[in-house]
């Protein structure tokens, strides 16, 4: 076998294998950044609920005043679940991640001060947050992904 035939065989090799390498990466790279993503939406959670009176968080009620101070950030809080809806719809976020969080947003809207929160800002905003309103008629089982 020549030099030049070896080369030849080489690159013939080298260049499927580079090319699953590369694939392999960039499939690895794509993951990272989805679990980034979704790492920075549950932080996000955590720090909206981390202003939240603990008493809410455990489903007991609060008084009147306390639910007025808590108003806007149970409205962030609507708006975060509704924006994990849409991002699932276009599939920006895994099926894993997903059963996650549409777990906790059944669990939270059927606690008694997000309950309250969830009408009030359903009938003040009647025009907004299509895709939680759609997952709620579903029973939170629906996976948002299949509504595309």
């Amino acid at each position: 076998m020549t030099w030049n035939e070896v080369v030849q065989l080489f690159a013939t090799v080298a260049t499927p294998v580079a090319v699953l390498l590369a694939w392999w990466q960039l499939r690895l790279t794509k993951e990272q950044s989805v679990v980034t993503f979704e790492d920075s939406l549950a932080r996000e959670y955590r720090e909206l609920a981390g202003r939240l009176p603990i008493g809410v968080l455990l489903g007991e009620q609060i008084s009147d005043t306390e639910y007025s101070k808590t108003l806007d950030d149970l409205y962030r809080y609507v708006d975060l679940s509704n924006e994990q809806v849409f991002l699932r719809i276009n599939r920006r976020i895994t099926k894993k991640t997903w059963q996650n969080w549409a777990d906790g947003i059944k669990t939270n809207v059927s606690r008694p001060v997000f309950k309250r929160a969830w009408q009030e800002i359903k009938r003040r905003a009647p025009d907004s947050f299509a895709e939680l309103r759609r997952l709620e008629e579903s029973d939170f089982a629906a996976d948002p992904a299949r509504w595309r």
